[in-house]
């Protein structure tokens, strides 16, 4: 298979906001790769959603893009199928309730492992296929820059903060070369992974927070990310961007 399509790999697109941002964007005349670390059947359904609904093509890749080796089998087969690699979304992500008096060395290992090293390496990787045009697309959280941030998301924002400054020095560095790196900040997303363990009370709680009065559904986090990969951005880079309905301002 060969394309001359632009051809995006979304981490993490499975399900949830990865899942909604695999989808836009083969809406948006893109091929898609959908990376999943474990539940192939959901990939499959993503794949299959993407080939009846719209005319792009996609495949499904396994892996943990935290191994070297599995990143770069992404990268191989990626290539193998598409030719060329255009745009990354790095939305695969470990959230993590613990605060300073929880963490452990495993937990810092996995947290950092999976959220900053992950995306750190597999960046490095990929540069050497990626030409002028290319977008890098990172997702950190809103809760960075939240008043309200409670303290048992303490390792979870630390990997985020670090995740937003690669990309500001990223920009500087990739810049040159055309690529731009940017970065969306999601706040409270109505999606299995925010739901897991939160009872029916909390999530009206969060919700509350917001001025619309409702959760970020994934659809509205793909719009950003849709906007970032396109020729429209051209001029923004090295950008951190609140998607979160004006929860933070």
């Amino acid at each position: 298979m060969s394309s001359s399509r632009r051809v995006a790999i979304v981490t993490g697109s499975s399900r949830g906001i990865g899942r909604a941002v695999a989808l836009r964007l083969a809406q948006d005349g893109h091929d898609v790769v959908i990376n999943y670390q474990s539940n192939a059947s959901k990939a499959e359904e993503v794949i299959q959603e993407i080939h009846s609904t719209t005319s792009s093509k996609a495949i499904a890749v396994q892996g943990d893009v935290g191994v070297s080796a599995d990143g770069q089998r992404l990268i191989d087969e990626t290539l193998n199928a598409f030719g060329h690699i255009d745009i990354v979304v790095f939305n695969a992500a470990w959230i993590v309730y613990q605060t300073i008096h929880d963490v452990t060395d495993e937990s810092y290992e996995q947290a950092f492992r999976t959220n900053v090293k992950a995306p750190m390496f597999f960046t490095q990787q990929v540069i050497p296929h990626l030409k002028e045009g290319a977008r890098l697309i990172f997702l950190s959280t809103t809760l960075t820059s939240a008043s309200t941030v409670m303290p048992n998301y303490f390792l979870y924002c630390a990997t985020k903060g670090a995740v937003e400054q690669m990309v500001r020095t990223l920009a500087k560095d990739l810049g040159g070369k055309g690529i731009t790196v940017n970065c969306v900040n999601p706040g409270p997303t109505d999606t299995e992974g925010f739901r897991n363990g939160k009872t029916e009370q909390q999530i009206k709680f969060f919700a509350g927070l917001n001025p619309v009065g409702r959760l970020g559904q994934p659809e509205d986090i793909a719009g950003a990310i849709s906007f970032l990969a396109s020729e429209s951005s051209a001029w923004v880079n090295g950008q951190i961007m609140r998607v979160n309905g004006g929860m933070v301002v």
